[in-house]
């Protein structure tokens, strides 16, 4: 029988990041801004970085949710600064 090393683990990882993806989508955290006001920004940057960590928790380590969580936070943290120039 032919054995394919890493099959497992690939299985392993690709059902977590399915769950992971799962709670991820939809609404993550509410954060307010006020436009111009930069540490209003900063506070949502970190609010929002935060609830992103909350639900990808469980699965730190997995390099394809790490991957995930980190596009996640770049997209959310470039859309907030430009929600915050106003």
């Amino acid at each position: 029988m032919l054995k394919i090393d890493g099959l497992d683990k690939l299985t392993r990882q690709l059902e977590e990041a399915s769950r992971a993806f799962k709670s991820l989508d939809g609404e993550i955290a509410q954060v307010s801004i006020v436009p111009g006001d930069e540490a209003s920004v900063q506070t949502a940057i970190r609010e929002m970085e935060a609830a992103i960590d909350r639900k990808a928790a469980p699965y730190r380590g997995n390099p394809l949710v790490d991957s995930v969580v980190k596009q996640l936070k770049e997209t959310y943290r470039d859309d907030l600064i430009q929600r915050g120039r106003g």
